[in-house]
């Protein structure tokens, strides 16, 4: 067997502690999304404002959401490694396996997350007026 050295070990922690972070990451993005798209639409239209403007507004808003879950989707692919070395199951239990399951399911997650943006700013985008 092999020795792990500390600075090894706290390397693997520290790729290990961001993969997990990397799966909160992309649905909390969408949860923000969702809070800030329909709270913006309600105060606009109970005040009478200008729906052109909340629409750009969400518009940009549902801009940045999408490039921040396609960033984190990315990096989760990247380090889910499937291309390289082909390994689809991680049934051996090893620290390598584990980084590339949180890897597969922070991507998954971000997955569902990009989609649920899309929904999500589909009926702001499109309301014309607030009656």
């Amino acid at each position: 067997m092999t020795q792990i050295t500390e600075k090894q070990e706290a390397r693997e922690f520290h790729a290990e502690a961001t993969s997990v972070w990397r799966i909160t990451f992309g649905p909390l993005l969408w949860a923000v999304h969702f809070v800030v798209s329909y709270s913006a639409t309600a105060v606009v239209c109970a005040k009478g404002g200008d729906v052109g403007v909340l629409r750009l507004g969400i518009g940009i808003g549902t801009f940045l959401a999408l490039a921040g879950i396609a960033w984190l989707g990315w990096r989760a692919w990247q380090q889910w490694d499937t291309l390289r070395n082909r390994g689809w199951e991680n049934d051996t239990g090893t620290s390598q396996d584990r980084h590339q399951f949180l890897g597969h399911a922070a991507f998954l997650l971000a997955a569902i997350s990009f989609i649920g943006v899309v929904y999500v700013a589909l009926p702001p985008l499109l309301i014309e007026s607030c009656q």
